[in-house]
């Protein structure tokens, strides 16, 4: 394309054109800058001069050469050469561009060879609105159009997705002063475009100034020259001089106020980011006001707000990202001069706001990434919807919005860097409720993973020892078990004792209720102390649980030992209930909590009600239960003479508050059978107590209580009896 033709496309009013729209280069001899893509051996420059040109987006500030190097390409290019401004075009024109593209491709070559392809340069696309977007989109796919779009927006977020993709991006970088100046003298110079045959001369400082206000921007340097150049008459001899007071006062900008090597540049922004970062806002403001005033890009000033507000200010206050980016918005939307009053509220906003710099968290993690290389996602974070069957991917994941404030202990980082810590909160404003929060998740973080390990032990093992524990308890006492271990309510780092009448009966349940803490069991004998520990061993869980033999008021636990004391049957046959009282309240911490669980034998239904006693005869039916009734009357057996109330008073004296009993009832089956009357009826019960034989021999003959057991043989040996069992919980705490 000739260089005419060039001008009918871009400059159709040539005659009137202002200067820097004159002076566009039509060859990549006169393109001037941009030697990152278009130096000798570059691909964009490459493809240019071989007419390979493919659709493309040139992104790039205003004045860096984006339209002229445009320009260029409709010069050498052999396709039809169309120009379209994304603020004057619309959908129609775009249409009107296709349709006569594709007749162009349709119809024969002419005999000189005329253009079948056509290029469509679109001018500040990011303008088109995505439905003009998406309308030019399907032309450029399929090869209808070559598509060149010239944008000073970031494209991979003002273009749609599908344009950026099928165009290869080149970003154009600010003009250097060097390569103004080289532009100036070619205006100077150029004959037929410029000043070439008016005699102008232009002083170098007056040229350096020119170049350096004008802040990499071409058109902006050409549109100074050509005011300073077109209002200054001519000397004597004719010629314009442009000098150093007319090159200012044609920019509209004093000299020096930002020196030409860009030290004071840089020095300012520096002072400027250091005060905002001390929380200086009197200092902030003075280098903001010579920022502005030097002819700073505000949009330059707004970006650094928004990496100090993050970088700077963060998580103490976390709203300060929204400041800063409503203002960087406020400047695009408003512009100089009102923007002053966004970027002056923004800036007192972050100067005074609280300082925190946790979000470097991130390098941290960047840093290890680089250091240690990839570590795979743990199965249950993975994807579940491709390999959940096959693989597990997503199995073992929690929902935390199912779980308490909506949280849920599980590991997020790989399995190498579980407990790494990036994030370190500070200790202002926002950031420091921030911290508190944290620290405790993280604890509880910790807690539940290691949760996880030990109850990997305590799940192995768990049928095995339930089975164990049914055949030695039976199934109705394990029940019982697991209510009186619901009504204490443990936690999982809990320090248990176990005082109960049966060794460890209580402490296996505990301790699946805290893995984290500690499970202790008293055995009154050293073979049962022995038994319980060697079981945890073999459970591997004797980290957990031990086993002391003795007696709670002869072993030497520390005060404070233990956060729980639970207890089933540990007082019934105890005379010496004062004094167990206040060692469990010594040896728990404050706020610790006691729960017992003891059976109401005086409460309960004498055995004479299970049976028929008309065969014995009127008197001595009758005798036999006035004699019963004193043998649970009995003030000196400790069992019968235990009262919920009497608990209540021993837990008030020792100390203890909130104190509150329940009684509960249940129905229990228990089969008469050789062994249970040998026990019922014998002289020798062992175990300190006397039988239900030998209290009755107080009352009657040795003749009476041999009829009466035969009665219990005839009538209920072989039979299950559902007896009704009384019982109280009582709970308390240590203050």
């Amino acid at each position: 394309m000739a260089a005419k033709e060039i001008d009918q496309v871009f400059l159709p009013w040539k005659g009137a054109a202002p200067l820097a729209a004159r002076m566009r280069p039509r060859t990549l001899d006169e393109y001037v800058g941009q030697e990152h893509i278009l130096g000798p051996g570059r691909l964009l420059r490459r493809a240019i001069e071989a007419d390979r040109i493919g659709s493309i987006i040139l992104w790039g500030p205003p004045g860096s050469g984006k339209t002229t190097l445009a320009r260029v390409i409709a010069g050498v290019t052999r396709s039809h050469f169309v120009t379209l401004n994304a603020v004057l075009a619309g959908v129609k024109d775009i249409r009107e561009v296709v349709e006569e593209a594709r007749q162009r491709l349709q119809a024969p070559p002419d005999l000189l060879g005329g253009p079948r392809r056509t290029t469509l340069f679109v001018d500040e696309v990011h303008r088109f609105n995505k439905a003009q977007q998406d309308a030019l989109l399907p032309h450029v796919e399929n090869g209808t159009v070559i598509f060149i779009g010239a944008t000073t927006e970031n494209p991979y977020f003002e273009v749609i997705k599908p344009l950026v993709s099928r165009s290869r991006i080149f970003q154009l970088e600010t003009l250097t002063i060097d390569h103004l100046q080289e532009i100036a003298r070619r205006a100077l110079q150029d004959a037929e475009r410029g000043y070439g045959k008016r005699a102008v001369r232009v002083e170098p400082d007056a040229l350096e100034h020119l170049a350096d206000v004008a802040q990499g921007d071409a058109r902006n340097l050409l549109n100074a020259l050509e005011l300073a150049v077109e209002t200054t008459p001519p000397g004597p001899d004719g010629s314009i001089l442009v000098d150093q007071a007319v090159a200012e006062e044609s920019i509209q900008r004093r000299a020096l106020l930002y020196d030409k090597d860009g030290d004071v540049h840089y020095d300012t922004i520096s002072a400027f980011i250091k005060s905002l970062r001390g929380s200086d806002p009197d200092a902030a403001l003075y280098w903001l006001a010579k920022m502005v005033r030097a002819g700073e890009d505000p949009r330059f000033i707004a970006r650094r707000l928004v990496i100090l507000a993050s970088e700077d200010v963060g998580m103490a206050d976390p709203q300060a990202l929204g400041v800063a980016t409503a203002a960087a918005h406020a400047v695009e939307y408003v512009g100089l001069p009102e923007c002053q009053w966004n970027l002056a509220q923004a800036v007192l906003y972050l100067a005074t706001a609280p300082k925190s710099n946790s979000a470097m968290g991130y390098f941290e993690a960047l840093k290890q990434l680089e250091e240690s290389g990839e570590d795979e996602v743990p199965d249950p974070l993975k994807d579940p919807s491709r390999d959940r069957v096959g693989l597990g991917h997503g199995q073992g994941y929690k929902y935390p919005h199912a779980f308490r404030e909506h949280w849920v202990a599980q590991q997020y980082l790989p399995e190498g860097l579980q407990g790494s810590r990036f994030y370190h909160p500070g200790e202002l404003g926002f950031e420091a409720a921030v911290k508190e929060r944290l620290e405790r998740l993280r604890r509880l973080q910790e807690e539940g993973l290691s949760i996880e390990k030990r109850l990997e032990s305590l799940s192995s093992g768990r049928a095995r020892r339930l089975k164990a524990q049914i055949e030695e308890h039976g199934e109705e006492r394990i029940r019982r078990r697991e209510k009186i271990i619901e009504a204490a309510v443990l936690s999982t780092n809990e320090a248990v004792l176990d005082v109960g009448e049966r060794p460890g009966f209580l402490a296996w349940g505990a301790l699946e209720r805290a893995p984290l803490g500690k499970v202790v069991a008293l055995a009154a004998h050293a073979a049962e102390a022995e038994r319980l520990r060697s079981a945890a061993a073999a459970e591997q869980i004797d980290k957990i649980l031990a086993a002391q033999a003795g007696d709670l008021l002869s072993l030497p636990f520390a005060a404070g030992a233990f956060t729980a004391v639970l207890g089933a049957s540990a007082l019934c046959s105890r005379s010496d209930r004062e004094a167990i009282f206040a060692e469990i309240f010594r040896v728990l911490a404050p706020g610790g909590r006691l729960l017992l669980f003891e059976p109401l034998y005086s409460e309960g239904r004498r055995l004479s009600e299970e049976l028929d006693l008309r065969p014995l005869g009127e008197a001595l039916a009758r005798r036999l239960r006035e004699a019963e009734a004193a043998v649970y009357s009995d003030p000196e057996d400790p069992r019968l003479a235990l009262k919920a109330e009497a608990l209540e008073a021993f837990a008030r004296k020792a100390g203890f508050t909130e104190i509150s009993y329940e009684k509960t009832a249940e129905t229990v089956k228990q089969k008469v059978t050789p062994e249970l009357l040998g026990r019922w009826f014998s002289e020798d019960r062992g175990q300190g107590r006397d039988s239900y034989e030998e209290k009755l021999l107080r009352f009657l003959s040795r003749a009476e209580v041999a009829a009466y057991r035969r009665l219990f043989q005839e009538q209920l040996l072989g039979k299950t009896l559902l007896r009704p069992l009384a019982s109280v919980i009582l709970k308390a705490k240590r203050p």
